[in-house]
């Protein structure tokens, strides 16, 4: 019996029938597969930054490499979402796990820059994806959403992120396993064996999607097709280039502070991993519980409302940060910004992939990640030379700043593409999308 299908009777108790009709093979396998790799992104975030600091490196050079990843997530981003409208998605996460391998085995053999700087760039060392697979997420939410009931969507993407915040709570736990290895790996190569869990979990994910069906192959449309669809598609375009102008400033609001969390607070209270993984663990698992809590808030209150609410709330909390004496209290101010904020994760992504049609998904998951994963990648390059300096404030009050617009924006940006709750009717997404904007359409031009 393979791995998904041995976890599927145990979560199943936990559902109703309804809901676990809704949780397809297909489904139970991405989610599985999402669990096991922020189980190794769990350990990273906490402990890359300060491995690279145990090496001897600079706060810039840090913020540099962290950068690096995140505008190679972001490479990934434009070009995959694309793809895999065209050719499917499965191939495309394979690759990712291939990539994913590769870079572990190299990160756990040499500290050399020449090899562990490329190697920390494509494979995402430190940024905290959650579970998800960086550049190539798009094609991953692509085939969730094409996998799951337009009306579920909201509590199966909510439990996609939980998982992933789970597992990246379990994985942060064994953030603080550096001080038991020191014992027998002096220095620095106490975190080595961090990279070889990576190595290990990438392997298995490789061989579960191998084995997992992909029912889209690709679209292909005749010109006839295409000129049909060019009223409803350059409506599209417009509400994604919106999107991402909104996203951007999301972006760089965490740009400046999520990546470089764990090193903040050794530099600001002078902890160690034992010390500050404790607390990303359990932030991680609370936020896991947040994201079913407003999955499941989402269908009953609207999808819109239940993000605008929960990142308002993570607002406060990241303005509280730099305030805090402690460091107690700051971690609790940590926690706080990511249980509200993080746990929205889910229903976010839900809606994007509603927001155009099935053969365009890739490529609306493709808009809306690399336009928030790009500003974000360039802030850790800004925040490390801050922290470096002792200005350890400064990117809290301009993150705090950024996030408001953010939310306002989104609001106001979306409000009119809320989602069908449960219970509501739901007719096919092509014919909803489309009479959705020809009505808008009219109102704009009603000659």
């Amino acid at each position: 019996m393979s791995l998904p299908d041995r976890i599927t009777p145990v979560a199943a108790r936990l559902l109703s029938a309804e809901r676990r009709a809704e949780l397809t093979p297909v489904i139970r396998r991405l989610l599985v597969v999402r669990f096991l790799r922020s189980l190794s992104q769990g350990t990273l975030v906490v402990d890359f930054a300060l491995y690279l600091l145990a090496l001897g490196w600079s706060g810039t050079s840090i913020g540099l490499v962290l950068a690096g990843a995140g505008l190679a997530n972001t490479a990934f981003a434009v070009v995959v979402g694309p793809v895999s409208d065209r050719i499917g998605r499965r191939r495309l996460l394979v690759a990712y796990q291939g990539i994913a391998l590769l870079t572990a085995i190299v990160a756990s053999l040499t500290d050399g820059p020449l090899l562990l700087v490329p190697a920390a760039i494509l494979g995402g060392f430190g940024r905290g994806a959650n579970g998800n697979a960086g550049g190539f997420a798009p094609a991953e939410q692509a085939w969730l959403a094409e996998a799951a009931p337009p009306v579920a969507r909201p509590w199966i993407f909510g439990l996609n992120s939980a998982l992933g915040f789970f597992g990246m709570g379990l994985g942060a736990a064994l953030g603080a396993s550096p001080v038991l290895f020191a014992a027998w790996l002096p220095g620095p190569l106490a975190y080595r064996p961090l990279f070889v869990l990576a190595a290990a979990v990438a392997l298995v994910g490789l061989v579960v999607l191998t084995r997992t069906e992909e029912r889209y192959q690709g679209h292909r449309s005749t010109p006839e097709q295409r000129a049909a669809a060019r009223p409803v598609q350059r409506r599209e375009n417009r509400l994604l280039l919106a999107l991402s102008a909104v996203n951007a400033v999301g972006g760089a609001a965490v740009g400046l502070t999520g990546p470089l969390i764990a090193y903040w607070f050794a530099i600001r209270f002078g902890l160690g991993p034992a010390s500050i993984a404790p607390v990303l663990a359990v932030s991680f698992i609370l936020t896991a519980a947040s994201s079913i809590v407003v999955g499941r808030l989402a269908e009953s209150v609207g999808v819109i409302r239940a993000i605008v609410v929960g990142r308002s709330i993570g607002l406060v909390c990241l303005a509280a940060i730099p305030f805090a004496p402690t460091y107690p209290l700051a971690a609790l101010a940590y926690a706080g910004r990511s249980i509200f904020t993080r746990g929205t994760a889910g229903p976010r992504q839900a809606l994007v992939v509603g927001l155009v049609r099935e053969e365009r998904r890739g490529l609306a998951v493709s808009v809306s990640n690399a336009s928030m994963q790009l500003p974000s990648s360039l802030g850790p390059a800004v925040a490390g030379p801050l922290i470096e300096a002792g200005l350890l404030a400064l990117p809290f009050y301009v993150a705090t700043g950024l996030q408001a617009v953010f939310i306002a924006g989104y609001a106001r940006l979306l409000m009119p593409y809320q989602p069908p709750r449960r219970g509501q009717p739901t007719p096919s997404e092509e014919i909803a999308l489309a009479a959705e904007m020809a009505a808008a359409e009219e109102l704009e031009d009603p000659a």
